[in-house]
């Protein structure tokens, strides 16, 4: 039976300060964790055994978090790495889990808008012993790299080269039979100090295992930065977002397009305009929020404009004439007590800022 294993762990540097207190793929878009998104897209597919790849500082979080899978219909298998070395030493670490079933793995902070099933299936009933995804991309330096030959076929990758042979980037999720193991016992760290798993493909590839790919078509976002987690947020809201009034609006405000709101949330004297999803028990009032927002539960806006945004539950905005392009953690307060010019922001959680 097939396996799914996710990485979880990682010290999600550039999502500081928000990751000081929480694991980056646990950041919502659209209101829900990213490591959501994951889970589910390989429920979709049958793939119901999960190893998650966890590390020390925010493993219990992540554990928290998801629990045993019954919620989503799978079995998980909670996997501790001490440090991340790169991603075929989250192979290596989770051999036990893995033992000699074919899987699939799947970076825990990447989102794409495609089942996998399809992809399941190619690599199922053609034999091989990796399928790897490939997505066309503008700064190909920043990823693995796959080079292929005059006939389409793979010939080389290269983990973020200085100089890329194309501009086709490994998606973060990876189809390999049990071989991949003895390969990954030869690697040797990479330039960066890693195990790199494009080193384990290149030497499935020269050593004459069935190797493959397939073009993935629709979106893939990468959620490391803040900017990429906006235009996540914003991919996932126009994508799925669906009308769903929950909560209470009054007769001085207007609720359009596609809105999610959650049940106790208050929208007083107040715009919305969709897509944006609001969760429970807010309160919306004299302000306007607008398109490709998401706002967390237990959160309080008032007397502001909000845009493109997203806020982490309990966050407060208060007489703020625009924030916009922010990402704000949880129970992060911004006021002003002396109207100015728009804000652009990204706080951790706790934060208060005033002006």
């Amino acid at each position: 039976m097939l396996k799914g294993l996710i990485l979880s762990g990682g010290k999600g540097t550039r999502l500081r300060p928000l990751t000081h207190t929480a694991a980056k793929q646990l950041v919502p878009v659209a209101n829900k964790p990213i490591l959501f998104y994951v889970i589910e897209n390989l429920a979709r597919a049958g793939v119901l055994d999960l190893g998650i790849i966890i590390s020390p500082e925010t493993g219990e979080l992540v554990k928290e978090s998801v629990g045993d899978g019954s919620r989503f219909g799978v079995s998980i298998t909670y996997i501790p790495q001490e440090h991340p070395r790169g991603l075929a030493h989250a192979v290596q670490t989770a051999r036990d889990f893995l033992q000699d079933s074919p899987f699939v793995m799947y970076l825990g902070d990447n989102l794409i808008s495609s089942d996998i099933g399809l992809f399941l299936q190619a690599f199922q009933e053609g034999g091989l012993d990796a399928l790897v995804l490939l997505k066309e991309v503008d700064n190909p330096s920043q990823f693995g790299i796959a080079e292929l030959n005059g006939q389409g076929g793979l010939v080389r990758l290269v983990e973020k080269p200085k100089q890329a042979p194309t501009n086709l980037a490994l998606v973060g999720v990876y189809f390999f039979s049990p071989a991949v193991h003895a390969v990954i016992e030869t690697l040797k760290p990479s330039w960066r100090g890693e195990l790199e798993i494009t080193d384990a493909i290149q030497k499935l590839l020269e050593t004459g295992k069935k190797v493959d790919w397939r073009q993935l078509e629709g979106w893939w976002l990468d959620t490391g930065k803040k900017d990429d987690l906006l235009s996540a947020n914003t991919q996932v809201l126009d994508t799925w977002c669906l009308r769903e009034i929950l909560g209470e609006v009054d007769e001085g405000s207007q609720v359009n397009g596609r809105v999610n709101l959650g049940a106790g949330t208050r929208v007083v004297r107040s715009t919305i305009r969709g897509p944006a999803v609001i969760g429970e028990d807010c309160l919306i009032q004299d302000s306007f929020i607008g398109p490709f927002t998401s706002i967390g539960s237990n959160s309080r806006v008032e007397n502001s404009v909000i845009e493109h945004s997203v806020l982490l539950a309990g966050s407060t905005v208060s007489h703020v004439d625009r924030l916009e392009d922010s990402l704000l953690g949880r129970n992060a307060r911004v006021a002003r007590h002396n109207r100015h010019r728009s804000l652009q922001l990204l706080l951790g959680d706790d934060t208060v800022v005033e002006f």
